[in-house]
């Protein structure tokens, strides 16, 4: 759904300035000078160009730490359009240079074709890491493409119809340490979603174009991670199982159980190799817009999201991540995945491929602004702009 090519140089030229000294850093305390003066003088050029001079500058004595960047866009779907994210990076025990920095990350975006998207996410980490609280907002409403349900039907380029979906989503889990890096807690969800104007109604199989569930589950996660948002070395574990019953209200009762691995080692001077490996399956009664899915923005990037949907999704990733020059990196990636209703149905033919080359940009420190062009079978390909790593 997020296939957006944004303006790579301003970035590059950012990334420039951002590393020579500022005209503060060059005075000394015996120096005294007019600061009103001076930052009358700057024109808006510059005054921007510092804003991000000292947005990815370590800013441990403040309390919240908060950056904006936005800019237009073009893709094929969305076509032209404006994005905004935004980065918080705050410290619930600022006296503790161990505990990682909570984060948050707004992100919203609107084009000229009717998508629109709002949304948040973040993890509040508590001091001494007693607790932490991992959530995820969001809202959108997009004209796309549905190809059905299952391996075959997404892989028919003749299902291709179109589509006005809205979807709005809402997770949260509160888990508790029970010992170091491990912590486990209660999560729930929310899930709304509205298909209009179906080209296809017949590729739904029946199901009802609107559909909300209502979930509760416990969450386990292992997590040592030197940062959250740009680990260069740990793990992370996260083993989700959700409850969709009837008596909650849901007219499509399913469980979810949800895996994710990561691992990260430090290769060698601004060398990182990265692995993700994720699972999502569902056993039930899931409905079309809760099924599992493969493409997006974090994972078969370059994928289109839901083309490839069923109950049980698995797949895996490995990318390269390299420092190249000042506040400029790249990174690049292969990694396979397929969807299967059922364990016995898994074929190794249905194994769909995936690689591809990235532009990353420090934005705030270990908070990177990414632009990844990602491809697969029988040349699907895809840009797509967001801020974090994808795992």
């Amino acid at each position: 759904m997020k296939h957006i090519l944004t303006i790579l140089i301003m970035m590059l030229a950012l990334g420039s300035y951002a590393s020579e000294p500022s005209v503060t850093d060059s005075i000394s305390s015996a120096e005294k000078v007019d600061t009103m003066a001076l930052h009358a003088g700057k024109s808006w050029v510059n005054r921007i160009l510092d804003y991000f001079n000292d947005s990815n500058k370590n800013k441990k004595h403040k309390r919240f730490d908060f950056s904006v960047i936005g800019g237009p866009h073009y893709a094929s779907d969305t076509k032209f359009g404006l994005g905004l994210v935004a980065a918080g990076l705050y410290r619930t025990d600022p006296n503790d240079s161990i505990l990682p920095p909570s984060n948050v990350s707004l992100f919203g975006d609107v084009s000229t074709v009717g998508f629109y998207m709002l949304g948040v996410r973040g993890n509040h980490i508590a001091p001494r890491g007693r607790y932490r609280i991992d959530y995820r907002l969001y809202f959108y409403s997009f004209p796309s493409d549905f190809w059905g349900i299952g391996y075959e039907m997404g892989d028919n380029d003749d299902n291709k119809s179109e589509m006005k979906r809205w979807q709005a989503q809402a997770e949260v889990s509160f888990l508790f340490r029970v010992a170091d890096n491990f912590y486990i807690g209660p999560m729930a969800s929310y899930d709304y979603v509205i298909g209009k104007h179906i080209e296809r109604p017949e590729l739904l199989q029946g199901m009802d174009q609107h559909t909300w569930n209502v979930g509760a589950g416990v969450s386990l996660v292992y997590d040592n991670r030197d940062n959250l948002t740009n680990p260069h070395r740990g793990i992370y574990l996260n083993l989700k199982q959700m409850f969709r019953p009837r008596f909650m209200g849901n007219d499509y009762a399913f469980s979810t159980t949800a895996f994710r691995f990561d691992a990260y080692q430090r290769l060698g001077k601004g060398t990182i190799l990265a692995e993700d490996f994720g699972a999502n399956l569902n056993f039930g009664n899931p409905s079309w817009g809760m099924m599992a899915e493969l493409g997006g923005t974090h994972s078969m990037r370059g994928y289109y999201e839901g083309r490839y949907r069923d109950k049980h999704s698995l797949e895996a990733t490995v990318e390269l991540r390299q420092h190249v020059w000042k506040r400029n990196g790249i990174v690049v990636w292969v990694g396979a995945g397929t969807i299967f209703p059922k364990f016995s149905a898994l074929r190794s033919k249905q194994i769909l491929p995936n690689a591809g080359v990235g532009y990353r940009w420090e934005f705030k420190k270990n908070v990177n602004v990414r632009l990844d062009y990602g491809f697969g079978k029988s040349g699907q390909s895809g840009f797509l702009f967001n801020i974090n790593e994808a795992f």
